[in-house]
């Protein structure tokens, strides 16, 4: 049988301890002498009796720690709002339906429309928009209906 011809075998066969002088590992099984690591397993955050990391670091509240407590807002610019038909009401629900925002990002974050491009359909903006949005949705012909969210955020923008 030629060699090529024969099965790859991937995996080692695990190395038997202890099985006689003739093996080679006898005695000590390949531990060396005496010493912690001769006679039992260690934790690998074991630092030597000094004291852990895991002990010097301040305790940080929260699963998933280091992220920011403020949500940002999902940006949408009123030039993608240009896909709208004439009179649609925009909020998260219809920007999902239209495909401007995914699902997932309306439901995590809160949306903002913001005033880059120009805009050529009235629409009823149901969302926080900042001003040069709200300037170029009235120029369009639509109106902004500010919600409870952007009044509690921003009370001079009633």
């Amino acid at each position: 049988m030629p060699v090529h011809t024969l099965p790859k075998i991937t995996t080692k066969a695990k190395r038997r301890l202890g099985q006689g002088h003739g093996s080679g590992r006898v005695k000590t099984s390949g531990r060396g002498t005496k010493g912690q690591k001769a006679r039992r397993n260690i934790a690998l955050s074991f630092e030597g009796g000094a004291l852990p990391l895991i002990k010097r670091l301040p305790f940080l509240r929260g699963k998933e720690r280091n992220f920011s407590y403020q949500t940002k807002s999902f940006p949408v610019n009123v030039e993608k709002l240009n896909t709208l038909p004439k009179g649609t009401v925009v909020d998260k629900k219809s920007l999902v339906e239209y495909r401007i925002v995914s699902v997932r990002t309306a439901k995590n974050q809160p949306v903002k429309i913001l005033g880059r491009g120009k805009l050529s359909v009235a629409l009823t903006v149901k969302l926080p928009v900042s001003q040069s949005a709200k300037a170029q949705i009235e120029k369009a012909g639509g109106r902004v209906e500010i919600n409870s969210k952007s009044e509690a955020r921003n009370p001079k923008q009633v």
